[in-house]
């Protein structure tokens, strides 16, 4: 949008500002005029329209031309000794603010083809503000951006009971108020579990129950025009205060909190949803994990036969020791035999 990536930082001088100025007017206030600055993407999906963090109008499932996934989850199935046979495959999806996590993530949904999978926004889990920081917000002068405005225990706890097939109550925020709704939303166990957000790399606890980390890295250009016509479209907010929170919070969090937390991911996707070619490859990747999960637990070993002594005749064979199979496959070691 009129400057390289990289170059838009907080607190700058009155000419800058009277550049975004002109933005402004070329812009003409309007989502519609923002979309020509976006690539297209496959030509098929329309700008994700939200304001609330799960939106309780929308049914909880995905339509895709063959088949309809249940994003809520399923009731939790239980072995005959009353636990559940297998924990849910949790994979994180973290990135910069309107980097496009989200479409990623139903993307990855829709190749998976697994039969219950869960997606779980980190923006349902925003603090309930006070009233100062409410004012503060209404102004763009609250960070959104930051660790802190993230309630990282209430997310911990939720993610745990979710691999272990427990149904949760997911808080619904919503973004034009700032606040929770009193109502919350009611999810279940999964096969797949995909948690997205900006800080979804920012806490240890949270890092341990991943079972993969993916990274969005979008242009920052890009995603400041996403940003813009997201928040103005949706939002009902104004370019000069989308720009002023920015400039303010946005940019800098980024680079302080968020950026860093690539070194950590398991894959980094350039692009965002437009690299097909990334998102192909780590479905392959996660459908050989699934079938690597789908063999735990394994029956502990039997014991080993004692050996014949080594001046036996016969020299027979022995039943080879059992092995887990997870563990076959991870290391590939050939199975001990006895003589």
């Amino acid at each position: 949008v009129g400057a390289p990536p990289g170059q838009l930082h907080a607190g700058q001088s009155p000419a800058h500002t009277a550049g975004w100025q002109c933005l402004t007017l070329e812009l003409h206030s309007s989502a519609e005029s923002l979309d020509r600055l976006l690539p297209a993407v496959g030509g098929r999906r329309s700008p994700r329209k939200r304001t609330t963090s799960q939106c309780k109008s929308e049914p909880p499932l995905l339509r895709t031309s063959k088949r309809t996934i249940y994003t809520a989850g399923r009731p939790p199935w239980y072995n005959e000794h009353g636990t559940q046979s297998k924990e849910a495959f949790a994979i994180g999806l973290g990135g910069g603010s309107a980097s496009g996590k989200t479409t990623v993530a139903r993307m990855i949904i829709e190749a998976l083809d697994v039969p219950w999978v869960v997606l779980l926004s980190m923006d349902s889990f925003y603090k309930v503000l006070t009233t100062q920081q409410q004012e503060q917000a209404a102004h763009n002068n609250f960070n959104f951006d930051h660790p802190d405005a993230f309630d990282f225990d209430l997310i911990v706890s939720t993610l745990k009971k979710l691999k272990q097939g427990k149904s949760v109550k997911v808080p619904v925020y919503d973004f034009t108020t700032h606040s929770r709704k009193k109502d919350w939303k009611t999810l279940y166990g999964a096969n797949v579990i995909i948690f997205e957000g900006i800080m979804a790399f920012a806490d240890k606890a949270l890092l341990e129950l991943l079972d993969m980390k993916i990274f969005v890295d979008t242009d920052s250009d890009i995603r400041l025009v996403r940003r813009l016509r997201r928040d103005i479209s949706e939002r009902g907010r104004d370019i000069e205060g989308v720009i002023k929170q920015y400039n303010k919070f946005v940019k800098p969090a980024f680079d302080q909190y968020i950026q860093p937390t690539m070194r950590v991911a398991d894959i980094v996707v350039p692009w965002g949803s437009g690299n097909t070619v990334a998102i192909d490859l780590i479905v392959q990747h996660m459908h050989s994990q699934l079938e690597e999960v789908s063999q735990r637990p394994c029956s502990p070993p039997a014991p080993l036969p004692a050996p014949r002594p080594p001046c036996c005749r016969s020299h027979r064979r022995l039943p080879s020791r059992p092995v887990c199979p997870l563990s076959s496959a991870l290391f590939r070691r050939p199975v001990p035999q006895a003589c």
